[in-house]
């Protein structure tokens, strides 16, 4: 390219990949209903964390969209680890609840591990669990978690080329960092991946190299414009809340990378709202459905 030379990035529209998505989920939803089985999902919420709580209700809105059956709980901040436990066991027990989701983060004095391990793996439609995350790292088949596989289905449904990729991540996360990694470098995508974190030195020198670069690190400006070779793909997965007076909020979200610059240098570039975000919902309707299918084979 010469120098000098500035291209636009294609923008990935996120919403409208979520949104098609879900209309083809509805599609199997109505389907799986017509052979008496409704899709069920329960999201439990304990507390009211104001992220939560906004999380949650999209999640119970897609729910209601997809035609999908939603036994969601909400408890109060006070709820002890043993009767959240007990909830748990008792909507594993429960024939017609396909997923159980909790939403994260817990109270502090609530073993997020603990709930996590109490889930049963047929019904973890957050991809969680370790039976979950093992099936994950040897290729077998298990839920995958949300945002990564979301990630995933952007990269496909836009057509970009992975196959011989060089692929930076930036984060090491259990929900984002490692197992985007580990979907990355599946035969089926086939990138080299490189993964980066706090403990990496000269990152921008490595994060130049990458023909796909995926900010996981949840720190606004991580990534700047001189950290990203022309052309490349760069997906922004985080979601920061920035103060802002304008805004009725009070605030405003932005990403891990530097939009407006790195989008004179990319080939495609995901926004903060609306690229990554919406697919989150949109794939945990696809393992609940998943979860439902299963059941009914």
């Amino acid at each position: 390219m010469q120098r000098g030379y500035k291209m636009s990035a294609q923008i990935i529209d996120g919403k409208q990949i979520a949104l098609e998505t879900r209309a083809s989920v509805a599609e199997k939803v109505a389907a799986l209903k017509e052979k008496g089985i409704t899709p069920c999902l329960a999201v439990v919420l304990v507390g009211e964390n104001p992220a939560s709580v906004s999380y949650v209700t999209g999640k119970r809105k897609a729910l209601a969209e997809a035609g999908m059956a939603d036994k969601s709980v909400e408890l109060p901040e006070n709820t002890t680890e043993a009767d959240l436990l007990k909830l748990i066991d008792e909507l594993n027990r429960d024939e017609s609840v396909h997923g159980i989701l909790v939403q994260l983060p817990l109270p502090k004095h609530i073993n997020e591990d603990k709930v996590i391990m109490a889930i049963s793996p047929e019904k973890d439609v957050d991809g969680f669990h370790p039976v979950n995350v093992g099936n994950l790292v040897i290729g077998k088949k298990a839920f995958l978690p949300c945002t990564p596989h979301g990630i995933i289905v952007l990269l496909e449904r836009m057509g970009i080329e992975t196959s011989g990729k060089h692929a930076v991540v930036i984060g090491r996360s259990n929900i984002v960092g490692k197992p985007v990694s580990l979907l990355l470098a599946r035969k089926e995508t086939n990138c080299t991946v490189t993964i980066c974190h706090t403990g990496t030195k000269n990152m921008a020198e490595i994060t130049r190299q990458a023909d796909i670069l995926i900010a996981a690190s949840g720190h606004p400006h991580t990534v700047t414009a001189g950290m990203v070779k022309d052309g490349a793909v760069v997906i922004d997965v985080g979601v920061n809340r920035i103060p802002d007076a304008s805004k009725k909020s009070g605030f405003r979200l932005i990403g891990d990378c530097d939009f407006e610059e790195i989008k004179e240098k990319a080939s495609f570039i995901t926004p903060v709202p609306g690229g990554v975000g919406p697919m989150t919902i949109a794939m945990l309707m696809y393992n609940t459905l998943e979860a439902a299918t299963a059941v009914s084979v």
